[in-house]
């Protein structure tokens, strides 16, 4: 099956000529899928096009991918160049601190390349539920924090937000307190505690964000820390999360080539596809190209003009 799509989620990376600590040093321990020793290459869009080969992939939005944060704007500078040179990546989320001395700045610039349609900057998490502590610097509750964040209107920048289902009570509190600021949640929320009790948790936090109608959905990365891809238990996730946020909120998103530690490009997007077969054929197009080409605000054909 041939699906044709937008990738809303994906990276790429040259660790011959660009700085990336976290694949170029010592492994971080927290990863959340474990070792990652393969992901230590470089990836680029050759590399992409041959992962993606078997789908029609119209335009990509490419997520900063932790590259050194004392040159935040250099990432967006070396993808520009990709895209004038082979016209990919079709958009940017770029990184920029919002709790930092030179927060807006940096904003101010990342903004002026066209490219630039959101930002990804990680608050500070807690690793676990019961290791949450209040108004943390760097956090969400953080008033530095909530001033960078509020800039994000004055530049028509959306928001990545990457963070674990434990924390989005408290992005919640974010998105309501800005609600002209478009939020997009990253990889399904994060449902990483398989057991009935986590799951529970799950919703419970998913239901609480979807309250807030800025808050949209990337459908993505269902990669569990050193288990295999489960189509079962991933179907499961899929549905309940499309059921909470409505499709119309929610778009697919590989997450590229992370989520390839667990999974190849095409059974993903298949399995995906088959997960959401119950909607109609509108929906299924919109979750697969229209809902991210209007998230991202994308100069891309709709699906209709493209069958």
């Amino acid at each position: 099956m041939c699906v044709t799509l937008i990738d809303a989620h994906h990276h790429l990376w040259d660790l011959n000529k660009n700085p990336y600590p976290w694949l170029q040093e010592a492994n971080e321990p927290h990863f959340f899928l474990g070792n990652y020793d393969a992901l230590k290459r470089n990836y680029l869009w050759l590399d992409y096009q041959h992962d993606t080969a078997d789908h029609k992939v119209i335009a990509t939005v490419h997520c900063e991918a932790e590259w050194s944060r004392e040159d935040q704007v250099g990432e967006t500078k070396w993808l520009t160049e990709m895209h004038q040179n082979i016209g990919h990546p079709s958009a940017i989320v770029a990184h920029a601190w919002f709790h930092t001395d030179n927060s807006e700045e940096i904003l101010a610039r990342q903004a002026a390349f066209p490219l630039v349609k959101g930002i990804r900057s990680k608050p500070v998490t807690a690793a676990s539920p019961a290791a949450m502590k209040p108004r943390l610097p760097g956090s969400m509750q953080d008033p530095r924090w909530l001033e960078g964040f509020s800039r994000l209107a004055k530049y028509q920048l959306s928001w990545d937000l990457r963070v674990p289902y434990w924390h989005l009570a408290e992005a919640a509190e974010v998105a309501a307190l800005f609600p002209e600021t478009s939020i997009v949640l990253n990889h399904t929320g994060f449902p990483w505690d398989r057991s009935t009790e986590g799951l529970k948790a799950w919703r419970v936090a998913m239901e609480r964000i979807a309250r807030c109608p800025n808050v949209w959905l990337k459908v993505s990365e269902f990669g569990l820390r050193d288990k295999p891809w489960n189509y079962s238990e991933n179907q499961v996730i899929v549905q309940e999360a499309l059921s909470i946020f409505g499709i119309e909120r929610c778009m697919f998103a590989s997450n590229f080539p992370v989520a390839g530690l667990r999974i190849d490009f095409n059974t993903l997007v298949n399995s995906v596809s088959n997960m959401i077969e119950a909607y109609s054929q509108t929906q299924q197009r919109d979750f697969f190209v229209n809902n991210a080409a209007k998230f991202y605000r994308l100069d891309v054909p709709s699906i209709a003009e493209l069958s």
